[in-house]
């Protein structure tokens, strides 16, 4: 079989995410609308894989997926067929044909979510719908702080709605909070991410920010303490921007280290 592998952006305001199962199952998701088109393009009755599984209203900024054929088709062919039929608000950046064995969500190695604020006195209305306004301008220091506890090896089982799950440990790599002017950038990156685990992350700081939680709260919420936790952040501000693999990862990796080594140099 021909394995293809796409790169994809989409806005999911509209959508019940990328995929929804179950007695919730839904086919206004980012998935079927790109199997009906891969469908009728080939009359293959295909299987999605996905590197991360956006839920409701998150967007990406480059989502991973693959998919196999039984036919040979070139990847332009696939990319100008699938940007020709999909809507407008989902838009493949980048078709390849791969190894057999390359599979998005078991091959993934990190994804990185980053949630933006608008922290202006008033919201910027070309922005309303992909930045959440927080309308007093956080405290930052404070978010910065509380931000550390997450990072490393943890139980996120108060972090997120999944109902079923193997192990709710997981390894963050990273949280970083970015701020521009009266725009702010909340970066996280992470092995794996639980069902809304991003969004109560990011709703806890928001809240650290509002004076309504302490840093302290999230380490006990982490420790399995009896926390009243925040509600999750609303999934408007909320992008996926980017899944690794291993050829990636490690070359992103040794990139980071040889910028330190270069930093040392110069000190």
């Amino acid at each position: 079989m021909y394995n293809y592998k796409l790169q994809i952006q989409y806005d999911g305001g509209r959508y019940d995410g990328w995929q929804r199962m179950g007695k919730d199952s839904s086919s206004n998701t980012i998935e079927a609308k790109i199997k009906e088109i891969i469908s009728k393009m080939t009359g293959e009755d295909i299987d999605i894989y996905v590197g991360c599984r956006t839920e409701k209203g998150v967007h990406a900024l480059a989502q991973t997926a693959n998919f196999k054929l039984n036919d040979k088709y070139q990847p332009v062919e696939i990319k100008n067929y699938l940007n020709r039929y999909l809507p407008r608000d989902i838009a493949v950046n980048r078709v390849e044909a791969v190894d057999e064995r390359f599979h998005s969500q078991l091959n993934a190695r990190e994804k990185t979510y980053v949630y933006r604020l608008d922290m202006a006195n008033v919201a910027d209305v070309f922005t309303r719908k992909y930045a959440y306004h927080t309308f007093d301008v956080p405290d930052i220091a404070a978010m910065r702080t509380a931000a550390q506890y997450y990072v490393g090896s943890h139980d996120f089982k108060a972090f997120t709605t999944a109902r079923k799950s193997k192990s709710t440990v997981r390894n963050v790599k990273s949280v970083d909070i970015e701020v521009t002017g009266d725009k702010c950038e909340i970066r996280i990156t992470a092995d794996d991410f639980l069902h809304n685990m991003a969004r109560y992350m990011i709703g806890m700081l928001l809240d650290v920010g509002s004076g309504l939680k302490k840093t302290a709260d999230i380490e006990a919420a982490l420790e399995g303490r009896d926390v009243v936790m925040s509600l999750p952040a609303e999934s408007y501000g909320l992008f996926l921007e980017s899944v690794l693999y291993k050829i990636e990862y490690s070359f992103i990796r040794k990139l980071s280290q040889l910028k330190t080594l270069y930093s040392i140099c110069i000190i």
